[in-house]
């Protein structure tokens, strides 16, 4: 099995990491009520989705 020679410094595993990291969900204002919602979803707010009605609120 292989194992490492020498032990990975600090530095070393931050730069590895750089690019793991969360990413914000991309919010768009609901045209209806100007609440932010995530797109391609019911809006929670007032429950219209592309401009219809489709939940009650």
């Amino acid at each position: 099995m292989a194992v490492p020679f020498r032990r990975t410094s600090k530095t070393r595993k931050n730069k590895r990491r750089t690019h793991f990291k969360l990413e914000v969900p991309g919010m768009v204002e609901c045209p209806e009520c100007g609440e932010y919602k995530l797109s391609h979803r019911v809006c929670k707010a007032c429950g219209t989705y592309k401009g219809e009605k489709v939940a009650s609120k």
